[in-house]
């Protein structure tokens, strides 16, 4: 193994961050290609972290020669749980990111390290001012989730307090793990008064519980605001069907349905993926590439799905399950593999858009499991 250079990390860092401000004005003039930068990212990680260098020998792959990001060989998610993923030492960690453990126990929470939030956090601003707020930052933020120094090691977590930050503030009504249902009645009731529109940033879980305790309490905004939702059921007692929910959340805060935007996200990624509907209802995207349950990646990620026996790339339309390569992802694993099923769907645009069709059924697929028997077998 390579010996850490903090230099060599800051410098791609930075070509990846003027990757990103270029790609989000126009995706065809950016300073250098996503290939270039995502074979780059995968050497520098091959250099430093044992399984994922184990991957690559096991898959025949030299990265030394490859030129494409579909050569990099993808680190499974669940290999964040039983080895460290990143090119630096730990002494070096500004942030560890965990997953939940909802559904193997939080002993065995996946951990997500970052030497730096910079370009996570620039990413991650950068596609939530084109698909969340497009048309304005006068926005109050509402939060059904706990403040960031309850939850500090959570991406989630950080992400909502990042746009907090942004919009001004906000006010979060979570705590100690209980929702205040009337505090966010007092939140959208101030909204009113001001006649300013709110952004809710919600859980789907969390959603689910303020509209059970809502009963008497107003929570209608004012026009112009928006709701962000994002996560699943996982490891819950009760589940809601997406339709239900967007429609319960859209009478109970008075927000037309287009403007109740899904997010897809995962601890082991630095970048997020949206529903683009309130996009188009505002213009700012195709009207005929934005549907509920279609959610579009930025255009420094490209997404893929794959064979889950042979993980073999499949053709734009056919289902199969999700690899994405995310060049914010500088100092952890640039390419990786889920267990989420997905249709990939290519519009005018070029952005990669897929359709999320849930969890692939019982044990992880066979190729995932393959993979991580790669990576943290002999070497």
């Amino acid at each position: 193994m390579k010996l850490f250079s903090s230099l060599d990390s800051d410098a791609l860092h930075a070509r990846v961050q003027s990757f990103l401000r270029a790609a989000i004005v126009d995706p065809a003039r950016t300073p250098e290609g996503f290939d270039v930068i995502a074979v780059d990212l995968a050497r520098h990680q091959a250099a430093h972290i044992p399984a994922v260098a184990r991957l690559a020998r096991a898959r025949g792959i030299d990265l030394a020669t490859a030129t494409r990001a579909a050569e990099v060989p993808a680190v499974p998610c669940d290999v964040f749980r039983l080895t460290r993923v990143a090119t630096h030492p730990v002494e070096d960690d500004v942030a560890v990111f965990r997953t939940s453990g909802t559904s193997q126990g939080r002993e065995a929470r996946g951990e997500h390290a970052l030497r730096t939030t910079a370009t996570y956090e620039l990413g991650a601003r950068l596609w939530a001012e084109r698909l969340l707020w497009p048309d304005t930052t006068r926005l109050r933020a509402i939060v059904l989730a706990s403040p960031l120094a309850e939850q500090p090691d959570s991406s989630l977590g950080f992400m909502l307090d990042r746009f907090a930050t942004l919009l001004g503030g906000g006010s979060f009504h979570l705590r100690s793990g209980a929702l205040d249902a009337a505090g966010v009645a007092a939140a959208t009731a101030a909204a009113r008064d001001a006649d300013e529109p709110a952004l809710v940033l919600a859980t789907s879980f969390a959603l689910v519980h303020l509209l059970d305790a809502q009963s008497g309490l107003d929570l209608r905004l004012p026009p112009g605001s928006r709701v962000m939702q994002t996560g699943g059921f996982k490891g819950r007692s009760r589940e809601v069907a997406p339709d239900e929910l967007r429609a319960a959340v859209s009478a109970a805060f008075a927000v037309p349905e287009v403007q109740v935007i899904g997010e897809y996200g995962m601890t082991e990624l630095s970048s997020q993926l949206y529903e683009t509907t309130l996009a188009a209802a505002l213009g700012k995207w195709p009207a005929n590439e934005a549907r509920h349950g279609v959610y579009a990646a930025p255009p420094w990620v490209r997404v893929t799905a794959v064979d889950p026996i042979t993980l073999a790339a499949l053709p734009d339309g056919e289902i199969g399950i999700a690899r994405l390569v995310d060049l914010a992802n500088v100092d952890s694993a640039v390419a990786i593999q889920t267990a989420d099923r997905v249709r990939v769907l290519q519009g005018a645009t070029g952005n990669h858009a897929i359709e999320l069709l849930g969890r692939a059924p019982g044990a992880p697929p066979r190729g995932c499991s393959i993979a991580v028997d790669d990576m943290l077998g002999p070497p």
